[in-house]
């Protein structure tokens, strides 16, 4: 079946249909990920984002029941230069198109996605729709032009949980999977935001003797504080973190009472109720092996991110928080820490699925904090 790909600024692009039949819009970007596409599809961060993968090959080693980050892909869809028909994997349950096609998302393959990211790149992230129902181009150029952006949008209520809740697993393991964690002998209770949080975040704290309820993301600083944790996440999430006023009023108040570790979203979010302020990147940062330079231990790591803003530096207040982590390739902020307060934050993932794990050690500095504060 014919699909088309259509941005707003008029450059389109004829494929195949992958997926359901179907249209949709949505913020057209990249990812440079070679490997991790189920985890990619099923990333909470990316809800509102048609998401161009650029390796050529997408799908080859199938999906699975275990490699998923939440409960279903949030995308609004998804562009590949080729889907593996014939996954080869021993953990395979499934082909891509399979898993669009059960999960209602609608896709396009055979395009150019070298020339799509070039010009992405060139021009910047924008608008852009997906269709198989109507290949006209210049009817899904003015559809793109009119769909709503992501500037200004509060997202997260569109992907946070609708109640408080517990989660067990731990780091997976061959042999084992994912296993259960028996909560009794954890020595720490954290609170964790989801503002579209991954699975992985929470396996990472649960390995580490953290007993972690998750919470919505409008959950008042009193309710938090009244389950008594040693420490508070902020999680990853899509979007604008400026409209999301509830959250950066929760973070103040909650500031000087108990440890906060932020990671994406929640980095922004710590940085804004700081007294900081965000921007839109041109294209965003989306892939595993972005350079970040840590100043505290004079080292680099290579990271996995996803995010379309960024904290300005040049208002953040120096006598407040420091900048502890630069982006080597346009020198953007990957890290604050709070010179009063035990709060950190980081742009990056270092729970790092996929990706590097180069940032893992940044788990236990937030176990660490929390047993200081103890």
């Amino acid at each position: 079946m014919k699909a088309v790909l259509a941005l707003a600024d008029g450059k389109y692009f004829v494929g195949t249909s992958l997926g359901v039949a179907g249209e949709v819009t949505g913020e057209v970007v990249f990812n440079t990920s070679m490997t991790g596409y189920q985890e990619i599809l099923t990333d909470p961060s990316y809800h509102g984002e048609i998401v161009t993968m650029t390796y050529p090959q997408i799908g080859n080693c199938g999906i699975n029941d275990e490699d998923v980050e939440s409960d279903k892909p949030h995308l609004s869809g998804f562009v590949v230069r080729e889907s593996c028909p014939f996954p080869s994997n021993f953990r395979s349950q499934m082909t891509l198109d399979a898993y669009l096609k059960q999960n209602n998302i609608v896709a396009i393959e055979g395009i150019d996605t070298r020339a799509l990211v070039r010009h992405i790149r060139t021009t910047g992230a924008q608008n852009g729709i997906i269709s198989t129902t109507d290949t006209d181009p210049q009817s899904l150029i003015k559809k793109a032009q009119e769909a709503p952006g992501l500037v200004g949008r509060d997202l997260v209520r569109e992907v946070t949980c609708s109640a408080p809740y517990q989660f067990h697993q731990g780091l997976w393991s061959l042999t084992t999977g994912y296993p259960e964690i028996d909560p009794a002998p954890a020595q720490y209770q954290v609170v964790a935001f989801d503002f579209g949080i991954k699975r992985n975040i929470l396996r990472n704290l649960t390995s580490r003797g953290c007993n972690v309820t998750i919470v919505p993301a409008a959950t008042s600083a009193a309710e938090v504080l009244k389950l008594n944790p040693d420490g508070v996440f902020l999680s990853n999430g899509p979007g604008d973190p400026e409209p999301l006023h509830y959250a950066q009023e929760t973070i103040r108040e909650l500031l000087a009472k108990v440890p906060i570790f932020g990671i994406c979203l929640g980095h922004q979010l710590l940085s804004i109720a700081c007294g900081g302020q965000t921007y839109k990147l041109k294209f965003g940062h989306r892939g595993g092996n972005q350079p970040v330079l840590d100043y505290q231990r004079q080292q680099v790591e290579i990271t996995s991110q996803n995010h379309g803003f960024a904290v300005d530096a040049n208002t953040l207040d120096a006598d407040k928080v420091k900048v502890t982590h630069s982006n080597l390739n346009d020198q953007t902020v990957e890290g604050i820490a709070h010179l009063e307060y035990p709060a950190f934050s980081v742009q990056y993932h270092p729970e790092a699925s996929p990706g590097p794990h180069d940032a893992a050690y940044l788990f236990d500095r937030f176990i660490a904090m929390m047993q200081d504060h103890k």
